[in-house]
């Protein structure tokens, strides 16, 4: 299925009947990927007495009960309630779902004991793009990223240098295959998180940060139309789908 989209008086066509998922599944057992040192997430059928929420030991239905923490758990998209005192929610913050987006690749430096994501290195990675989403994936990429403990192994992370660049790019949705923008054990700074919702100046309420990506590494670098699909979670983050639209050329 062909359509076209209009943006910034340029029209782009893509095939809706070929998405490229970005989104890493949640499973629950132990395989699933993990952060923050809280335990596997778990799926099982609900128990209420003698019920028990499975067709195969006697119910009508399989009824299952989940749970998960979505910082922790895999693919999630947040908005500035993540760092703040007043609540925000992304459900009602993000109210748009399509935006031209530009898939980067990047390997993070070594700088003393940390991988770390410069903005120098954006700007060579990005150059003159317009675009409203960016999507960082990291190298190695590796299937390993599916199933990574990373709790207590210190993962790359952004500069708040880098953070700052992308708010004067314009960009308003930042994407990364990593648990976070920011250093695992900061002593609670969260500078990226804080340069990129601009929380001492205009709050950019509008601007997300989806964590837990994983680009297959046969997506190439280039624009495409991104589809972040959420889960209506009145929270400060939700499970998300993101989901890339290859441009075809006229």
């Amino acid at each position: 299925m062909k359509a076209t989209i209009s943006y910034k008086k340029q029209h782009y066509k893509i095939d809706l009947s070929k998405p490229l998922d970005i989104s890493i599944p949640l499973r629950g057992n132990t395989t699933n990927v993990n952060a923050w040192y809280v335990d596997a997430p778990k799926i099982a059928p609900h128990r209420e007495g003698d019920f028990v929420g499975k067709v195969t030991e006697g119910a009508s239905t399989n009824f299952n009960d989940i749970w998960f923490n979505p910082h922790a758990h895999g693919t999630h998209t947040e908005c500035v309630g993540h760092i703040t005192e007043e609540f925000h929610s992304i459900n009602q913050n993000l109210k748009t779902f399509f935006f031209l987006a530009k898939v980067i690749t990047i390997a993070p430096e070594k700088q003393k004991n940390d991988f770390i994501i410069s903005k120098k290195q954006l700007q060579y990675a990005i150059k003159d793009a317009n675009c409203k989403a960016i999507i960082i994936r990291t190298i190695p990429n590796v299937k390993e990223k599916l199933s990574k403990q990373y709790s207590n192994t210190n993962p790359p992370y952004l500069l708040e240098e880098a953070a700052f660049y992308l708010v004067e790019l314009g960009v308003e949705h930042l994407m990364i295959d990593l648990p976070s923008v920011d250093k695992e054990k900061d002593n609670g700074e969260l500078l990226s998180h804080n340069a990129f919702w601009n929380t001492q100046g205009e709050v950019r309420k509008h601007a997300t940060i989806t964590e837990f990506i994983f680009v297959d590494n046969s997506i190439k670098d280039g624009l495409y139309f991104l589809n972040l699909q959420v889960a209506p979670f009145e929270n400060d983050a939700s499970p998300s789908r993101p989901v890339l639209y290859k441009i075809e050329e006229e």
